[in-house]
C-alpha cells in the first residue's frame, strides 16, 4: 500500500482535492488542507524534503506584493459605484428609448447595456441581477417572447466575464505570467465579436419571428418634441458630427502630433490612432451638448441630449480607462485607481453619492479581495507540495498523450474547464488548474495570451449551461415567482419559470460554443487584436565584440582620478 501511494501520490491528492470541493468545504480552506496533510505525508515517505515548506512564507509575501492584485478591488470599486448609482437603470430606459420604435430594439439595448456593464462593473451577478430588475419586467410588460427575454439578459450579462476590464481576465494573466493589457487587447476582438453576434441573433429573430419581438408601442416612449418628432434627426446629426471628429483624427494624427511640435519620427501605431479616435468621438458630442445647453441654443432634441448625457459619462471613462492600458500608459493597476476615481466624480456629478452607497461598496469590494486572496493563498499552499511530489511531471505525462496534439489537448481543456465552470467559481477554477495547465500548453506550443482568453470565452459559456449556470441562478433570483399586477397596463402577468430561463439560455450557449469553436479554428481571432509581433530570430543573432586596443589609454577611475602612467 505504502509503494501504491507512492508512486501514485500525484494523482491520490488531486481526487483528495476534488472530493473537499464536493462536500462544500470552503474552497480556499480545502486548498490549504489539502497541500499541508499532503505535504506531511510526503515528507514522512521521504518523497520530498522537510526544508520545502520553508519556501511557503515567501510565497505568501510574493502574493501580498503582487501589485497586479490590486486591479481587482479598484476595478469592483468602480463597478459597484456606477452600478448603485442606478447607471445601469439610466442606460436601458435611455438605449431602450433609441431602439425601443423597432422590433426586437429592447432586447438590443439589453444586449448593448450588457456590454457597456461589463465594461464598467466586470461583475456577471451585478450585470444579471441589474437588467433583471429593470429589463425583464418592460419585456415583459410589451409581450416579448419569455425564453428569449431570459436568454437574451442571462447572456448580457455574462459578457462580464471577456469584456475588458473583465476580473477574469486580471487573473487569468496573473496565473499565465502574462501582462494583463495583452490579455485585454486580445480579447477585445472576441469579446464585441459576441456582443455583434447576439444583435445579429436578435435582428434574425426579428423578421423570422417578429411577434416574439414587438416594438414600444408610441405611449411608451418617452421623449417627444413639442412639435411632435421624435427627435432621431438631432440625434443622427450629432452622431454623424461626432463619428466626422473621430475619423479626422484618425486620418491626420500622425500629421497633429507634428503640428502639436512633435519632431521626432514617430509613426503611432494604429492601435493608437484607433483610441484617440474614438476618445475625441465621445468627447466631441459632449462638449457640442454642453455648449448646446450651457449657452440656451436649445437645439438638440430631448432624446440627443437624454443619450449624450447618460451615455457619454461611463463611455469616456471606460475609453479613458482601457485606453490608458492598451496604450501602455498606465498599469491596469493604476488604470483601475483612475477608474474608481472617476467613478466617484461620476456619482457626485449626479448627486447619487452618499454615505451609506460608499459604504456599501467599500464593504463588497474587501469582500472580494479577501476572497480572492485566501483562494490564492490555498492554492500556493496546494501547488508547492504538489511542485514537491512532481505532480507537474505527472500532469504533463496526462495531457501530452492526449491523441491530436495541439487540438486534442484544446479540446480536453475546454471540455473540463466548461463542466467546472457549471459547479466552481472562475477563480477557484484559474488558481487550481491554469498552473497546472500553463507548462503542458508552452511545451504543446500553444500561446499562453491565446490560452487565456479562449479560456476566458469558455467561463462565459459554462456560466450560461442549465442547470447550473451561475448567471441562471441570478436571475432566477430576481425574476418574478408568481403572477401579477402590471403598474403600467395592469394587465396580470405570468412569471417566469425555471424551464423559461433553462429554454432561453440554450440558443446563446450555441452562439457562445460557435465563437469558441471560431478561435480553435482561427487563432488569429483573438491574436490580431495584438498587433503585429516581433519574434526574436535566436539563430542570426549576431553579436560583435571588439577587442580594446592595447594602447588605448584606460577610462578614468570612479571619482575623477587620472589614470597612472603605463609601466614597460
Amino acid at each position: 500500500m505504502t509503494a501504491w501511494l507512492a508512486a501514485n501520490i500525484a494523482p491520490v491528492m488531486f481526487a483528495s482535492l476534488l472530493l473537499f470541493l464536493l462536500t462544500g468545504f470552503p474552497v480556499a480552506f480545502g486548498l490549504a488542507a489539502t497541500g499541508i496533510v499532503f505535504g506531511f505525508v510526503a515528507v514522512e515517505m521521504g518523497l520530498a524534503p522537510a526544508q520545502f515548506f520553508n519556501a511557503l512564507p515567501l510565497r505568501l509575501y510574493g502574493i501580498m506584493s503582487n501589485d497586479t492584485l490590486l486591479a481587482i478591488p479598484f476595478f469592483t470599486f468602480m463597478g459597484l459605484i456606477l452600478e448603485r448609482s442606478r447607471m445601469a437603470e439610466d442606460l436601458l430606459e435611455t438605449i431602450g428609448q433609441v431602439f425601443g420604435p423597432m422590433r426586437g430594439g429592447l432586447a438590443i439595448a439589453v444586449v448593448l447595456v450588457g456590454a457597456m456593464l461589463a465594461a464598467t462593473t466586470g461583475v456577471v451577478a451585478a450585470s444579471v441581477i441589474a437588467m433583471g430588475l429593470i429589463s425583464l419586467p418592460i419585456m415583459l410588460r410589451y409581450g416579448y417572447n419569455r425564453p428569449l427575454a431570459a436568454g437574451v439578459i442571462t447572456a448580457s450579462g455574462t459578457l462580464a466575464q471577456i469584456i475588458p476590464p473583465s476580473l477574469v481576465l486580471i487573473v487569468i494573466a496573473d496565473q499565465l505570467g502574462r501582462s494583463v493589457g495583452d490579455m485585454y487587447r486580445a480579447a477585445f476582438i472576441p469579446a464585441f465579436g459576441l456582443v455583434a453576434i447576439y444583435a445579429v441573433a436578435v435582428m434574425a429573430i426579428a423578421v423570422v419571428r417578429p411577434k416574439w419581438v414587438p416594438a414600444l408601442p408610441i405611449e411608451a416612449r418617452l421623449f417627444r418634441e413639442a412639435s411632435g418628432s421624435s427627435g432621431y434627426a438631432s440625434l443622427s446629426v450629432l452622431t454623424g458630427l461626432s463619428v466626422l471628429a473621430g475619423a479626422v483624427l484618425f486620418a491626420y494624427y500622425p500629421e497633429l502630433l507634428k503640428a502639436l511640435g512633435s519632431t521626432s519620427e514617430y509613426a503611432p501605431p494604429t492601435d493608437e490612432r484607433v483610441v484617440m479616435a474614438l476618445m475625441v468621438t465621445i468627447a466631441f458630442a459632449l462638449v457640442v451638448a454642453l455648449i448646446d445647453r450651457g449657452l440656451g441654443f436649445n437645439r438638440l432634441s430631448q432624446l440627443a441630449r437624454r443619450v449624450t448625457f447618460v451615455l457619454i459619462p461611463p463611455l469616456l471613462l471606460v475609453f479613458l480607462v482601457l485606453g490608458t492600458i492598451f496604450l501602455g500608459i498606465a498599469t491596469p493597476t493604476e488604470g483601475g485607481a483612475m477608474g474608481a476615481a472617476g467613478a466617484l466624480i461620476l456619482a457626485v456629478l449626479r448627486k447619487r453619492l452618499d454615505f451609506k452607497l460608499l459604504k456599501q461598496a467599500l464593504d463588497s469590494s474587501a469582500r472580494l479581495s479577501i476572497f480572492v486572496v485566501f483562494v490564492l493563498i490555498g492554492s500556493t499552499v496546494f501547488s508547492l507540495t504538489f511542485q514537491a511530489i512532481d505532480g507537474p511531471h505527472w500532469v504533463e505525462a496526462l495531457f501530452t498523450s492526449l491523441p491530436g496534439g495541439q487540438l486534442g489537448f484544446l479540446l480536453f481543456v475546454n471540455a473540463l474547464i466548461f463542466l467546472l465552470g457549471c459547479f466552481l467559481d472562475f477563480f477557484e477554477i484559474a488558481f487550481i488548474l491554469l498552473p497546472l495547465l500553463a507548462p503542458v500548453a508552452e511545451k504543446l506550443g500553444v500561446d499562453l495570451i491565446y490560452f487565456g482568453v479562449m479560456i476566458g470565452l469558455v467561463l462565459q459559456t459554462s456560466f450560461l449551461t442549465p442547470p447550473f449556470g451561475f448567471a441562471l441562478f441570478y436571475l432566477r433570483s430576481v425574476a418574478p415567482k408568481d403572477a401579477y399586477v402590471d403598474t403600467v397596463t395592469k394587465a396580470n402577468v405570468a412569471p417566469l419559470s425555471t424551464v423559461d430561463i433553462y429554454k432561453g439560455s440554450l440558443a446563446f450557449v450555441a452562439l457562445q460554443v460557435a465563437m469558441v469553436a471560431a478561435v480553435m479554428i482561427e487563432p488569429k481571432i483573438i491574436m490580431a487584436g495584438l498587433g503585429e509581433q516581433k519574434v526574436l530570430d535566436v539563430e542570426n543573432v549576431n553579436i560583435n565584440i571588439t577587442a580594446p586596443d592595447e594602447e588605448e589609454e584606460p577610462p578614468p577611475a570612479l571619482g575623477g582620478a587620472a589614470p597612472t602612467d603605463k609601466k614597460d
